[in-house]
């Protein structure tokens, strides 16, 4: 009697294990390289959210291009630059094999011809991530946008966005760090 008790409860377990692993793994399919998605949320200038197969939810970090943070000057300009180019458009999708270390894809991406990374870099909005990239395209593009005063580079002393997140992470750090209590 206690034997098939205990068969009986760890079929049950079993059964909602390998339950919970199918559904994970079924959600959570692998992409192709290429792929079609709707556009369904505008993080920042270089970060979307697109939805794939209706189904699947998927964060996007635009390849080659590194665009100002929340808070930042030219911030919401590039966001808004972003979302007017793409937000609810059908998008092509072409990514890299790796992702980033937020697990986000890395990508290129497209509305028809129309290479959006490359757009946002065009208008002003966003430097080329050199540090990840060697397009030479891109620093052309960024050169003829800084050349023109577009977006950003109206600005006097634009601060690239890797510069702003080590003054953010230098402050938070300084917060943290409590001076001696005199006594």
């Amino acid at each position: 009697m206690f034997t098939s008790l205990f068969y009986l409860k760890m079929k049950r377990i079993i059964f909602l294990i390998v339950a919970v692993f199918c559904c994970c793994f079924a959600s959570a399919q692998e992409l192709p390289n290429e792929f079609y998605a709707k556009v369904v949320g505008i993080s920042d200038g270089d970060t979307f959210k697109v939805l794939y197969q209706e189904n699947q939810e998927v964060k996007v970090r635009l390849n080659h291009i590194d665009a100002p943070e929340k808070g930042q000057p030219f911030g919401k300009s590039a966001k808004k630059f972003a979302s007017d180019l793409c937000f609810g458009k059908e998008v092509k999708i072409v990514r890299q094999k790796k992702k980033d270390r937020y697990q986000r894809i890395i990508a290129e991406v497209f509305v028809g011809q129309t290479n959006v990374n490359k757009e946002i870099v065009r208008a002003g909005y966003a430097w080329h991530f050199k540090k990840y990239s060697s397009g030479k395209e891109y620093d052309k593009i960024e050169t003829e946008a800084r050349e023109n005063k577009r977006g950003l580079w109206q600005d006097k002393n634009p601060i690239a966005p890797w510069t702003w997140r080590d003054i953010k992470k230098q402050k938070r750090a300084l917060e943290k760090s409590t001076p001696f209590d005199c006594i």
